[in-house]
């Protein structure tokens, strides 16, 4: 019994995931590869402690942040489709997508999922606000001991002072996109999948 073979995926399943994520039939089946390889408990699902074992996200500063980023609310497993749709965020988009019709729903790789994407790995008390607090907290994971806490409060205080337009002294989504408005997300959100 558990074998790998019973867990394959099924043709229907990956025009769902192709549908949702935009992934091409060949990369889903790569990344699905990759995900049973990651699967200690050979249970269709990821752990965190999966997901340490990645070595560029153990070395990523921020590597604790974008793991969070893969499990809903409250859960502690991920299972294929929602490890495809994390993953979808970080997909280059195509030329031919940018001319996509506009009834549909958003690409989960457009710039503004993008964006809100990395606005989440800043907003660690999922209160929709960047807080003073919260920008030190990234940038010491950052930067570690290198700069000095009164330093770190400096460029956090300026960057506030810069992005904030409510006045709140914190940045909302729409600061943190208005600010981050001449950046290639795009390409700088990106990973090359394999194809």
């Amino acid at each position: 019994m558990g074998s790998r073979a019973s867990t394959l995926l099924r043709d229907e399943e990956i025009e769902e995931i192709k549908k949702e994520t935009g992934f091409s039939h060949s990369q889903i089946t790569r990344l699905y590869s990759r995900f049973t390889s990651l699967d200690k408990g050979e249970n269709g699902t990821l752990s965190r402690e999966d997901f340490q074992r990645i070595p560029e996200l153990a070395i990523n500063p921020l590597g604790d942040r974008i793991i969070n980023a893969f499990f809903p609310e409250g859960e502690d497993q991920v299972n294929f489709r929602g490890f495809m749709r994390t993953l979808a965020h970080f997909r280059p988009i195509e030329d031919n997508e940018k001319s996509k019709d506009q009834n549909g729903p958003e690409p989960l790789n457009s710039r503004s999922n993008k964006l809100y994407f990395a606005f989440r790995l800043y907003d660690l008390d999922k209160d929709d606000k960047i807080s003073r607090e919260e920008l030190l907290q990234v940038l010491r994971m950052m930067v570690g001991v290198n700069i000095s806490d009164e330093q770190l409060g400096s460029i956090a205080d300026r960057t506030i002072q810069e992005a904030d337009q409510d006045g709140d002294s914190a940045i909302s989504f729409a600061e943190f996109v208005k600010v981050l408005e001449k950046v290639d997300v795009e390409q700088k959100m990106s990973i090359r999948f394999l194809h």
